[in-house]
């Protein structure tokens, strides 16, 4: 499991790793973010008309550079 949330979080993966947390600990931090950024990068919500439109389980806290990438992702499309 800890493999497929670090194919979409690769980023905060390493670096939960990388400030010891165990592969449990660090699974359990990521796992809700990697399916939430998953369909944020698919365009499952592109063209959303409003903040009403969205499924409750759109969102979720993440870092300005998570935001960032999901941005470039819709800029790209």
């Amino acid at each position: 499991h800890c493999l497929s949330v670090r194919a979409v979080c690769r980023r905060e993966i390493d670096c939960d790793r990388g400030n010891g947390y165990s592969w449990k600990i660090t699974l359990l931090r990521n796992y809700w973010k990697s399916k939430v950024k998953r369909e944020w990068l698919s365009g499952k919500y592109s063209n959303i008309p409003s903040q009403n439109s969205l499924p409750e389980k759109s969102m979720y806290p993440m870092d300005v550079d998570t935001w960032g990438e999901i941005l470039e992702a819709e800029l790209e499309r």
